[in-house]
């Protein structure tokens, strides 16, 4: 497997896009880790990835879509971007994950993304804005990787993601990326009604023959005005998710990406582990993206290296989280975070304002973390590298008490009340579906 990998990425990307991924993304990201160590045992606080969300507006109506995607238009403007970018690698960053709404539709995305040439993006898009044009741009900058959204079959993803035909315009997008060689991965926010079709073999042999080098599976997170709740999944299709992950990594040769586990299997987030957070389009700087609350912007003139050692909103988040779960706050303890927004008189950054009465009415379930039935990863590199570079720092270490932790799946079971069914849509099998061809290929 790890020869059939490294023939994939020889003979089947541009050889100076993959330069540019093994440097910036790979040996300088590396560093950046080890800078954000070195700084933890000196006291100071500086996450080594930060996820900019450049825009609000997006082109389509997902399922527990948390942002205000029809709501008035909001973005970071250029400048904020560069200067955000220039403070965070003055301190070592080199890697960074932009997302919107539909980051794409920021018109100046693209001179942003070549004005830095010497850091690496991670783009979160649905691949209906990036034409054969803009796919060659990509290439020409060679430090982008487009990481486009399937949200299953046909049927599937038109009630997922509220449109029809949207399947066929992200995997036009996709085409267009792979024709022009661009390093690009196909992610899923796997629910209830898209496990089955992309939570398998055939699937990822498909992305393989495309020409797709990662994937990632995210576990849909039942938040926003309209969560769907019914679409999360149950313990065991989440312990499902899981194995498949670690043993698709142990036998196919495609990257597969997770961020919910260290390398021996335990649960954790990187929100709260300090490796990741967040900076939305109105520049308010959020734990993690669905968590959108904040004290503190990118625009109130403070350099940020002083925000992030200074705020105290983060550090309590940080630690009041990890004392009373190694999973997903939002799914698990959503009263914790009631809590420190009311402690802190955090803002809703939302334009709906109506974050707290969501949190208030989330129902506690389970999330990543299952005390007992850790699943270690199989492929022998990606231990290694997450022994290094993706791990807690020793957060929960100091701080998670295991008395703290109250199985979700027992509150759920002292407040039962039936959920609504989830419709088993028709389906169009992923795998069986024609490529298309990128305009005048």
């Amino acid at each position: 497997m790890y020869l059939r990998m490294a023939k994939r990425l020889l003979w089947e990307t541009d050889k100076r896009l993959l330069w540019k991924l093994a440097y910036q993304a790979g040996w300088k990201g590396l560093r950046s880790v080890q800078k954000h160590r070195s700084r933890l045992k000196r006291g100071e606080f500086f996450p080594p990835f930060l996820y900019l969300s450049v825009i609000n507006t997006c082109n389509l109506r997902c399922q527990g879509c948390w942002v205000d995607v029809a709501g008035k238009q909001t973005k970071i403007d250029v400048a904020a971007l560069n200067r955000t970018v220039n403070e965070a690698k003055a301190v070592g960053n080199a890697f960074f994950g932009i997302l919107g709404g539909e980051p794409f539709l920021h018109r100046e995305l693209l001179d942003f993304l070549e004005g830095q040439p010497d850091v690496y993006f991670q783009v979160f898009t649905n691949g209906h804005f990036i034409t054969d044009e803009v796919a060659k741009r990509l290439r020409k900058m060679g430090n982008v990787t487009p990481l486009i959204s399937v949200e299953g079959s046909e049927i599937v993803s038109d009630e997922r993601r509220g449109r029809a035909g949207v399947l066929s315009a992200t995997m036009q997008g996709l085409q267009n990326c792979l024709n022009n060689k661009v390093l690009t991965g196909v992610c899923t926010s796997v629910c209830r009604t898209n496990i089955d079709d992309l939570l398998n073999s055939r699937w990822v042999d498909r992305l393989i023959e495309m020409g797709v080098m990662y994937c990632w599976f995210h576990v849909y997170r039942p938040v926003g005005p309209e969560s769907r709740p019914e679409l999360a999944l149950d313990t065991d299709q989440l312990r499902r998710v899981r194995q498949f992950v670690v043993d698709t990594r142990a036998t196919k040769p495609i990257i597969v990406i997770d961020a919910y586990h260290d390398g021996e299997g335990r649960a954790l987030c990187p929100a709260v582990t300090g490796f990741t957070h967040h900076i939305g389009p109105g520049g308010d700087i959020e734990p993690c993206p669905i968590i959108q609350l904040a004290k503190e912007n990118i625009n109130d003139g403070r350099p940020l290296k002083d925000v992030f050692n200074q705020s105290e909103f983060l550090r309590d988040f940080r630690q009041l989280t990890a004392e009373h779960t190694r999973g997903c706050v939002v799914m698990e303890r959503p009263d914790l975070l009631v809590q420190l927004a009311e402690k802190h008189q955090a803002r809703d950054t939302t334009q709906r304002h109506t974050v707290m009465q969501e949190l208030r009415a989330t129902e506690p379930r389970r999330s990543q973390y299952v005390p007992g039935m850790e699943i270690r990863e199989r492929n022998l590199l990606v231990r290694l590298a997450k022994w290094y570079a993706f791990n807690d720092f020793g957060t929960y270490t100091r701080h998670f008490k295991a008395e703290n932790w109250t199985d979700p799946n027992s509150v759920q079971a002292e407040t039962a009340r039936p959920e609504p069914a989830c419709p088993e849509p028709a389906r169009t099998v992923l795998h069986e579906l024609p490529v298309v061809s990128a305009p005048g290929k």
